[in-house]
């Protein structure tokens, strides 16, 4: 990491890239760069001169460039890639993977030329192929590129939690592992309310009810607003570098290339991961049951249909 402030770019000025923004200058997490397409014209440099001028009201002093050039990047500490095509109503994750595969090949090979240091922290849909993707198209280490997922879910299974039981939401830990999508996996047994498993507090019933809606946030909310949603996976990610530059050693699950953790090999998938200085700084196992092993295996799966569309 450089000695001066740290430089975080953000490729996507759209809703979850600026939400992103906003947030880590909240934080003061260092200097922010917003790139988008040259299409987008002026407007990265209008998004970023707002956020700066929200600076004296939420007393951060996070230097917010906008742009359309990767020469602006260079340097930069962690780049957060948000770019790509949004899912749409009755667009499958797999529709995207064709538009999204080039798009995310093309931004990762411009990032690492001009910062060959960076961590990459992906969060393009569908998340866990495009993943794997920046990872081969950087040729950086499994270390330094992860895919953003786990936090966000996780985050959705805590809020239903805490609305069902009316207590705080610091008070609840929940992990959800696997794919980024219908078949990813709330593990219930790791899953507790100020230290005492949620099986205590809710009924079996009541459990599946919000694991079954957790799976589904994200087409929920696809929905309700007609696209993806921006603020949660905006945070997950600001909350993610924050981990890094922060050196925390912050167990959080993420997309995570796998050479043989929890049975799967060559491929990204949500994991218990250790997040600090030099990214990805280990893989936890947990034990799990009979009946989570299967799950896992079933979005392992689904991920493997996906990558099937890969060119």
């Amino acid at each position: 990491m450089s000695s001066q402030r740290p430089k975080i770019t953000v490729v996507g000025a759209g809703n979850v890239g600026a939400s992103c923004a906003v947030w880590m200058a909240e934080r003061d997490l260092g200097d922010i760069v917003l790139l988008d397409i040259p299409a987008a014209k002026d407007m990265p440099k209008g998004k970023a001169l707002d956020m700066q001028q929200v600076g004296p009201i939420s007393n951060y002093n996070s230097h917010l460039t906008g742009t359309t050039d990767y020469a602006d990047t260079k340097d930069s500490d962690i780049c957060v890639i948000t770019a790509g095509m949004p899912r749409k109503p009755g667009m499958s994750r797999e529709d995207l993977v064709a538009i999204n595969q080039g798009i995310v090949q093309d931004v990762v090979k411009n990032l690492v030329a001009g910062s060959p240091n960076a961590i990459l922290i992906v969060v393009t849909n569908p998340l866990d192929t495009m993943a794997y993707v920046a990872y081969k198209a950087s040729g950086l280490p499994k270390h330094r590129v992860i895919g953003q997922a786990g936090v966000l879910d996780s985050a959705r299974m805590r809020t239903f939690l805490a609305a069902e039981l009316k207590v705080a939401v610091e008070n609840v830990n929940a992990s959800v592992i696997g794919g980024h999508g219908d078949e990813m996996v709330p593990l219930v047994g790791y899953s507790t309310v100020a230290g005492v498993p949620i099986a205590h507090y809710l009924s079996a019933e009541k459990i599946a009810a919000i694991v079954d809606r957790t799976r589904k946030g994200g087409g929920e909310l696809v929905n309700l607003l007609g696209v993806s949603a921006w603020y949660a996976p905006g945070a997950a990610a600001g909350f993610m570098v924050e981990a890094i530059l922060k050196d925390k050693k912050l167990i959080v699950p993420c997309a995570a290339y796998l050479e043989g953790e929890y049975g799967l090999k060559d491929m990204y998938f949500g994991v218990p991961v250790k997040l600090g200085r030099k990214g990805l700084e280990q893989i936890l196992e947990y034990k799990l049951t009979e009946d989570e092993k299967a799950m896992i295996q079933k979005s392992a799966d689904l991920i493997r249909e996906t990558m099937k569309a890969l060119k």
